[in-house]
């Protein structure tokens, strides 16, 4: 397995935000988490990043225990990629710059091998001409798209997709939708959540339902989100269907 949570359980305030979860996702696997808000699924993805420390359990990525105190989280973060739903690019910089600061200023990478790289990625997604624009210059799909780019910079074992389509515009979606498709194509693992039923069905190899800090349910697309055994699925489900979301 790539990645292997074992009895996670992280706490805020007195409330287990995540409460003994466990979850594999194997090599050029692509995961994709539901659930209600709250149950748990950001917070999943920020304690794999090691934005969020956890409480109790274990992470290993690669066979590594990256929760081990003794880990370097730098180190550790070279081989996940975390893209936010919010873009958070620096408005002052221009997109060039924006995708290779990382690189150039925490990893050491020569400025030149890390543009050339960055304008490689741009190229492959449709976003060469815009290295030189400054972020409020670009749609929000394009911004987006732009963000991924950086997570990718690093060749990246591992790729943490939050909510990446919540906040475009519905006619913007397709395009973020299709990037992470071709990624999907040439077998980068992922594990994103998601609100976007539809999309996970297309994308995901697996669905995994969260529910109060919990994996609940998990399984294929076409069975979790079509015919799911636990009632708290079919509830949420419904929910969605009902919402138009499904």
């Amino acid at each position: 397995m790539l990645l292997e949570c074992r009895d996670v359980r992280k706490v805020f305030g007195g409330h287990a935000v995540l409460d003994g979860l466990t979850l594999d996702v194997a090599e050029h696997e692509v995961v994709a988490l539901i659930g209600a808000s709250g149950s748990g699924k950001s917070t999943l993805l920020r304690c794999v990043n090691l934005l969020a420390e956890i409480d109790d359990g274990t992470i290993h990525l690669d066979g590594e225990e990256i929760t081990d105190p003794r880990a370097d989280p730098d180190l550790v973060r070279r081989r996940i990629g975390l893209v936010f739903q919010s873009y958070n690019l620096f408005p002052h910089m221009t997109v060039l710059d924006n995708i290779t600061l990382a690189p150039v200023r925490v990893h050491g990478r020569p400025v030149e091998e890390a543009r050339e790289q960055a304008r490689q990625w741009l190229d492959r997604v449709g976003l060469a001409e815009k290295s030189g624009a400054y972020p409020d210059r670009l749609s929000g799909g394009q911004q987006q798209r732009v963000a991924i780019v950086r997570a990718l910079v690093n060749n990246p074992r591992l790729l943490l997709l939050d909510e990446v389509t919540s906040a475009l515009d519905p006619e913007l979606v397709g395009e973020v939708l299709s990037m992470i498709r071709e990624l999907k194509g040439e077998g980068m693992t992922m594990v994103l959540a998601t609100h976007e039923m539809g999309f996970a069905r297309q994308v995901a190899d697996r669905v995994a339902f969260l529910d109060a800090g919990r994996v609940l349910e998990q399984g294929p697309p076409e069975q979790v989100l079509g015919d799911p055994v636990e009632a708290r699925t079919r509830q949420f489900l419904t929910r969605i269907i009902d919402a138009g979301r499904l």
